[in-house]
């Protein structure tokens, strides 16, 4: 499985098998997740083996359960975007070794004694992993109009990037984000704005499908 298949194969999964992730997965995941950390200056963090995030009743009541591993999404307050970016890197890579995935923002308990949260820093969310019970449904798809402006005719490579970009996962699938295309090849991606939030997390989130989908080689960031 490649980089775009993963993120058509992604969906995001609540309930988890109790089967144990293989040690080699988990030294991959680390070793990416350290790799992101140096990169984009962020904290993310796997914990495994923790059952206490996802045991109470919040978690219950969005129909959480099964998961003993996630990554902890901690960093810079300020550095949502960043964050969504390399979070949903780490989530990609775990869905090419075949686990599964979901981002989570409320609906679990805080285990300080669990993950590093530095002054400066704040824990942003969760991203649960593991052996989905099921592999999730795709979500809505709404028409790429909503999401790309180009004066003149679309390129292949903008439409492939907005493409994946749709299918990135969003909080509550709000998909506050567009894709601007600028003189020449330079893409600006912006946030909307969002009465419940997480816009700019979400906007990392779609910008490295955006990323994927494009191709690197294809343009720049704006």
């Amino acid at each position: 499985m490649n980089l775009q298949e993963a993120i058509v194969a992604r969906h995001s999964v609540r309930q988890y098998m109790e089967k144990p992730i293989e040690a080699e997965k988990i030294e991959e995941l680390k070793a990416l997740i350290e790799e992101c950390n140096r990169e984009g200056g962020t904290h993310l963090q796997l914990v495994t083996d923790e059952p206490k995030a996802f045991a109470g009743g919040m978690a219950k009541y969005g129909k959480f359960s099964g998961i003993s591993n996630y990554i902890a999404v901690v960093g810079k307050k300020g550095a949502d975007t960043l964050l969504g970016y390399y979070g949903e890197k780490v989530v990609i890579r775990a869905q090419m070794l075949g686990l599964n995935t979901c981002w989570v923002g409320l609906m679990f308990s805080k285990q300080p004694d669990s993950y590093q949260v530095l002054d400066g820093e704040k824990l942003f969310c969760v991203i649960s992993l593991g052996y989905g019970a099921n592999q999730g449904v795709q979500h809505k798809l709404k028409p790429i109009e909503n999401f790309a402006e180009v004066n003149g005719a679309m390129p292949e490579w903008f439409r492939q990037g907005v493409e994946a970009a749709i299918l990135a996962p969003t909080a509550v699938n709000q998909q506050k984000f567009k894709f601007v295309l600028r003189d020449g090849n330079r893409v600006e991606a912006k946030a909307k704005f969002s009465l419940i939030g997480y816009a700019q997390l979400d906007l990392g989130i779609a910008k490295y499908h955006f990323e994927v989908g494009a191709g690197k080689e294809n343009f720049e960031w704006a």
